[in-house]
Formats: structure tokens, C-alpha cells, sequence
């Protein structure tokens, strides 16, 4: 068993590791530090996902870096281009050095004594552990499951002679040309792969139990266009990625405060791409109010093109039970199929599993409260990084990381080693994100709370966040500064 020390070390070298990687290297640069990656590749879930269509669920002018351009000629990209552009990153900024591939963590202790984190490690490439420690400890680990999907309880699934597959879990051998296939499910991967495996398959059917509300973008931004031609690269990107963070935030507000509006403008938009006469009522016409689920993007409409070309179709009904042929319905109806795509979520896991404990005593996140969204209440110079449920993952990544580096600079300037959030003074507790989406509601009661108010409360509004988390001052009512003890290996 070895063991290292650094500065800060970072959990995981997807897009939010990355990006922190690179915000430290430019405003901490004497702090040392290692990124630690239980895979073998950069790019998190850019890597992980490998299904037909993969591409970003935002626009790449706000996906992307704030301090690096998207310079694709995509608005809404490939996995493969974000996993280029994520690794080129991590390259130009000198990262990639400090990462440490196949280092699974599984837990990290911390010591008042020592102040500092010890954290355990497992090596997937040799079986190896391993420890590690380091005074500040920054989760970029996401907030679901990597090597588990989500898959409900499917009757009769074992009498399907066809192929079944899971598109966190995409074989590479998959050959469904002139296939039948079924995709079960109807959010944002369903409508990917659709229309991805449309025109391939011999037919590609949606299988949902209820709709989703799907709103097309062009694929390619015209303004960005005109721009790039116009101002220099990162002048041209900033007004992009402005006009593109306002267009969000005002579609979302429409949601909130006028969700009936918003519903006609979506089902109008749906309308007018496909067929005549189609039952848009049934199968694009959800229920619940726009924006209580994340919206399905569909780039220049390619699922309802899809559908008007005939090569995919929705159906929208519950599932008796799956046959020797395909799968039966409630309705008495049966779909044949070749291969079946259980495009039915994913599972929500808080730290990617990872275990903490202070001083000897667990930490029970579930029940913990979350301070600015990035940190743990009563859990010592830690943080981590969750995305927008309403925008762009990495909007909120770059302000969490801006935020760790003013702390870390903070706590340089008055000789602090510790901080520490503090719970709220009321016990009054919210979940921690705020949809209605199925693997949030399976999943949220393993993720930490947030408080009532400020700063224990995100609103999910980036303008807002922006001036806390990059202006605000550091020394408020939520945290709590203090010295190592003498005689600690901090001093």
C-alpha cells in the first residue's frame, strides 16, 4: 500500500473534473494536486455512452468551457466531438498529466487532528489499494450510477428470443441493420436513439407508457454563424453563450409562470413537423407541465422527421407482459421485434458511492444539507459538483469550481487550513433537485437535502448564481473558518 499527499484532490475526469482541473491550474497555481479516474479515459459520461446518437441535451456555447471556446460547427454535438473537445482540453491546459487512471475511490476519512482527508483507493487495472491524502477534497463525480442502468421489472422479459440492451451498456457488436426494433422509454435517450437507428432498422418503434414534451432546435446556429465571421473567436463565443444562457432561462421561466402557454407553443411546434392528421394529443402531448421533467431535445426535429418519413413510430401504451416475438401490450396489441432498447433511466448515486466519515464518524449524506449546492453541511474542506437540472451542466460546474478556487485563496490570505459548512438555523428541508422525472423521485432520497433558504438553497438560476458564487463574500453565515491544531502535518 502506498500513499501520496497533494493539495486538492479531484474525483473524477469528466467534463466537471476537467473543468476544475483547469480553473485550479489558472487560479491556485502553487497548489499541487492529482485527478483521480475510475475508468480508463477522460470524458465521464462522454466516454461512458456509446449508444447511436449520443450527443449533448444543451446547446455546446453553454456545455462548453466558459474559458474555451466551442469552435464545432455543431450547436447540439456528437459524443464524440464533447469527448474531443473535453480530452483537447485537458491537453492544452497541462491536466492530463495529473491524472490517474483506473483509481476507483472508495472512501475518504477525515482527521480534525491532522486536517486533512485520507482517502482509499482500488486500482481496476491491478486489483491493487491504495491511499492517497490531501487537505481539500473535490467531488466531480456526477450523480448517477456508471456501471448500473436503470431497468424496471419487466414481465415475461425471458421468453424474448430477440437481443435485449441497455444503452448505458451498448454493445459494440450490435448490428441492427434491417431490424425490428423497440425502444422502450420516452425521455431524452429514447428520443436520441430513434431517431439515430431510423432508416438503418427496418423500423424503429418508441414504446412509451406516457409522453414527453419534445422541443426542436436547429442543429447548427445561425447566429453563431454570422458571429464567428464577425468578432474574434472568444468575443463571438461570449455572445453566444449569453444570448443561448438567456433563451434557456427564459424558456424555463415561461414554463413556470405560464405553463399553459408553453404547452400550446410545444405542441404547435410538434404540430407543424409531423404528418397530417397524427395524434399529436397522445403521444407528444404530456400531462404534466413543461419543465416539471427535463424537455427532450430533437435537433432540427429528427424524431418527427423520422416519423413522417415512416421509419419510426410512437406507441403509446403499458406493457402486459414481453412474448417469444416481441412484446405485448395492454391494449391486446403485439409489437415484433428483433432487438428491444430499454431506454428506461438511470440510477442516481450521491459521490459515485463514494463513503466519508469526520473524525471516526460516518457521514450520512442523504441526511446531510447542502451549502451553495457544493458543499456538506458539518463535512470539512470538501466540495462537489452538480450540474443545472434546468440548463447546461457545465454553467454550474464552472461557477462551483470559480467558487473553490476564491475559498482556497481565501483561506490562504488569513492562514485558515479548515472550513467547514454549517447547518441552517431552521429545520425546514427541500430535496436537493427539483423534477419530477422518474430517476430523480427513484433516487433522491440518497441525495443530500438543501435548506430554506440561502445559502443553503440554489434556486437553479444561473444570473443569480453567478454573482454568489463569483462575487459574494466568501466569510458568511454558512461556513465556518479555523486553524489546524498545532503539532498537525497541516502546520
Amino acid at each position: 500500500m502506498s500513499q501520496d499527499h497533494v493539495d486538492v484532490l479531484i474525483v473524477g475526469a469528466g467534463i466537471s473534473g476537467i473543468g476544475a482541473a483547469c480553473h485550479l491550474r489558472a487560479k491556485c497555481p502553487d497548489k499541487t494536486y492529482t485527478i483521480l479516474e475510475g475508468r480508463d479515459a477522460i470524458g465521464g459520461t462522454w466516454d461512458l455512452f456509446r449508444y447511436p446518437g449520443v450527443r449533448s441535451d444543451s446547446d455546446m456555447f453553454t456545455l462548453g468551457y466558459r474559458f474555451r471556446p466551442w469552435t464545432g460547427e455543431k450547436a447540439i454535438a456528437d459524443g464524440d466531438s464533447i469527448r474531443t473537445y473535453i480530452r483537447e482540453t485537458a491537453e492544452q491546459f497541462g491536466v492530463t498529466r495529473n491524472i490517474r487512471f483506473n483509481h476507483r475511490v472508495l472512501g475518504a476519512e477525515w482527521s480534525s487532528a491532522d486536517a486533512r482527508w485520507t482517502v482509499r483507493v482500488h486500482r481496476t487495472d491491478t486489483g491493487e489499494d491504495t491511499t492517497l491524502t490531501c487537505d481539500f477534497l473535490f467531488a466531480c463525480t456526477g450523480y448517477y450510477r456508471y456501471d448500473e442502468g436503470y431497468t424496471p421489472a419487466l414481465p415475461g422479459i425471458d421468453s424474448f428470443a430477440g437481443r435485449i440492451v441497455h444503452p448505458q451498456h451498448w454493445p459494440e457488436d450490435l448490428d441492427y441493420a434491417g431490424k425490428r426494433v423497440v425502444v422502450i422509454g420516452s425521455g431524452a435517450t429514447a428520443v436520441t436513439i430513434v431517431p439515430a437507428m431510423a432508416g438503418e432498422a427496418e423500423h424503429v418503434t418508441m414504446l412509451q407508457r406516457s409522453p414527453s414534451y419534445v422541443l426542436s432546435l436547429p442543429a447548427r446556429d445561425p447566429i453563431a454563424k454570422r458571429l464567428r465571421r464577425l468578432l474574434p473567436t472568444h468575443a463571438a463565443y461570449d455572445a453566444v453563450r449569453w444570448k443561448n444562457v438567456r433563451m434557456t432561462m427564459m424558456i424555463y421561466g415561461l414554463s413556470r409562470r405560464r405553463p399553459d402557454l408553453m404547452k400550446k407553443l410545444l405542441r404547435r411546434g410538434a404540430t407543424s413537423q409531423l404528418p397530417e392528421g397524427y395524434d399529436v394529443d397522445t403521444h407528444f402531448n404530456p400531462q404534466y407541465d413543461p419543465w416539471d421533467q427535463r424537455l427532450c431535445l430533437a435537433p432540427d426535429g429528427d424524431i418527427f422527421a423520422a416519423i413522417k418519413a415512416g421509419d419510426a413510430s410512437v406507441v403509446t401504451d403499458e406493457i402486459e407482459t414481453f412474448t417469444e416475438k416481441g412484446i405485448r401490450l395492454a391494449s391486446g396489441t403485439e409489437l415484433e421485434a428483433d432487438i428491444v432498447v430499454t431506454a428506461t433511466g438511470l440510477n442516481l448515486l450521491a459521490l459515485g458511492g463514494m463513503e466519508l466519515s469526520v473524525d471516526g464518524e460516518p457521514v450520512d449524506v442523504p441526511n446531510t444539507v447542502a451549502y451553495k449546492g457544493m458543499m456538506l453541511a458539518g463535512v470539512p474542506n470538501m466540495a462537489l459538483t452538480i450540474g443545472y437540472i434546468n440548463a447546461s451542466w457545465t454553467l454550474r460546474a464552472d461557477l462551483v469550481s470559480d467558487y473553490v478556487t476564491r475559498l482556497l485563496r481565501h483561506m490562504d490570505e488569513h492562514g485558515y487550513q479548515v472550513c467547514t459548512p454549517v447547518p441552517p438555523p431552521t429545520d425546514e428541508r427541500v430535496p436537493f433537485l427539483d423534477l419530477t422525472s422518474g430517476y430523480i423521485q427513484r433516487g433522491i432520497a440518497a441525495m443530500p437535502k438543501q435548506g430554506a433558504a440561502a445559502p443553503w438553497r440554489v434556486q437553479q438560476h444561473y444570473l443569480r448564481d453567478r454573482r454568489v458564487m463569483r462575487r459574494s463574500r466568501i466569510d458568511d453565515a454558512g461556513i465556518r473558518f479555523s486553524y489546524a491544531p498545532a503539532g498537525s502535518v497541516a502546520k
